[in-house]
């Protein structure tokens, strides 16, 4: 069937949504914005794939500003392959992708259903909070590189950062949290339970004395790891305060966790009540509650990123007779002249070759209007490329660029990000 384009403006696109503003194209009596969404319309009902508009109309992405490129080459070094896999079993490869697009139902469906795509996929299952797809592949039928380029193909490109060849150990929970937010807890629980019968209002004569004193003694013994385990952050936080003449959060905290302790020992000791060591236990349980769940929202926001977690994993190299090369960040050296294409960020410190450009350092400065930069001047690693394509020399690894500097600033670290929250 033939793709005509037509003048009619303002025409929603069946792909992805937009406004055709340039005048749609039309094909199977549908318009798109586009001939990339049209490839990709065709590529999914070819695949038997249609029912992904039947899920969410429109749910695909705008191809108008995808260029496509030798992007996924350095995937063929299986060196390379090795750091980023997570498990091997003969012919089948494991791995995780991170994939920003996902947006949508209809974007599960489509992913895992891939392996009508490419047959060499064995399953793919998206993990829709973390933008995540666990893809395994067999090496006989397919290659991490034309997973890639398919992924590309209909819009869910793949993002693949510096941090992923250099694989930090996953961030285990805070043991020693959890072991207290237990014991407090348990004490919580058992105190309670001890002191059913206060709840009851059960006036003290019909119960035997001998009762209430052991019930009393069990709480006191009960809530002491409260006090000196469970608790012991809270109180040495502000006593610490308190040294430095000072005052901070856990101060009005620690006053009023020893206020239920010391009364309610009083009390029990000298026969005037039951005390409130439920209440106390009680209190400490919902505050490692609540810094339980903080601590786990600071690990979602991924404070602990270095400058690795924003580079991208490739970048292309051209020799003297202008061929391309895509190798991986690890490998630039200096000397190296590479390409950058428009939106593209600069991985390392380098010089530019090309007559001018403009490049945006938002990312480093936060100021968003682009800067003119003349041949030979510097450009820093962190800004991006916009507009016409650029070519430059690398004067600095990039270990060693300004943007590494920048990151490995105490400011940035993860211990002091750790006591801001805590503190």
């Amino acid at each position: 069937m033939k793709v005509t384009t037509s003048t009619i403006q303002n025409t929603t696109c069946f792909h992805c949504g937009e406004d055709c503003l340039l005048g749609p194209v039309h094909y199977d009596n549908k318009s798109f914005c586009c001939n990339g969404c049209v490839s990709v319309y065709r590529l999914l009902n070819e695949s038997g794939l249609e029912e992904y508009y039947q899920i969410d109309q429109a749910a695909g992405i705008s191809f108008k500003n995808i260029k496509t490129s030798k992007r996924f080459d350095y995937l063929d070094d299986h060196t390379l392959i090795e750091k980023i896999i997570d498990f091997r079993k003969g012919s089948s490869i494991h791995l995780r992708l991170s994939i920003p697009s996902i947006h949508c139902t209809s974007c599960v469906w489509l992913l895992e259903n891939l392996h009508k795509l490419n047959p060499g996929v064995l399953s793919c299952t998206v993990n829709f909070l973390k933008r995540e797809c666990s893809i395994a592949y067999d090496i006989e039928k397919t290659s991490l590189k034309n997973i890639a380029e398919q992924l590309a193909a209909i819009g869910y490109e793949p993002q693949i950062q510096l941090d992923h060849i250099e694989k930090k150990a996953s961030v285990h929970p805070n043991r020693k949290l959890w072991i207290k937010l237990g014991v407090a807890g348990f004490a919580f629980g058992n105190i309670m339970l001890f002191s059913f019968p206060d709840y009851l209002a059960v006036d003290t004569q019909e119960v035997e004395r001998s009762f209430s004193i052991a019930f009393g003694a069990l709480n006191i013994i009960l809530s002491l790891p409260v006090l000196f385990y469970s608790s012991s952050d809270y109180l040495k936080s502000a006593w610490a305060a308190i040294r430095q003449k000072g005052i901070n959060l856990d101060v009005p905290i620690s006053v009023g966790i020893l206020a239920l302790f010391l009364r309610s020992v009083y009390e029990i000791s000298f026969g005037i009540g039951a005390g409130y060591l439920d209440s106390f236990t009680g209190l400490v349980f919902f505050l490692l509650i609540g810094k339980l769940i903080q601590e786990k929202t600071y690990q979602r926001l991924y404070f602990d990123r270095d400058y690795k977690s924003y580079l991208p994993i490739s970048v292309v190299l051209i020799n003297e007779q202008f061929d391309e090369q895509s190798i991986s960040i690890d490998r630039l050296r200096v000397g190296d002249h590479m390409m950058l294409r428009n939106q593209e960020l600069i991985p390392a410190d380098a010089k530019l070759l090309s007559e001018t450009c403009l490049v945006d350092y938002s990312f480093i400065t936060g100021e968003s209007e682009p800067q003119r930069v003349q041949k030979g001047e510097l450009i820093y690693a962190g800004g991006r490329i916009v507009g016409t394509t650029a070519i430059m020399e690398v004067v600095k690894e990039v270990s060693n660029s300004y943007l590494t500097e920048l990151w490995n600033n105490e400011t940035f670290s993860e211990e002091c990000n750790n006591t801001n929250i805590t503190g």
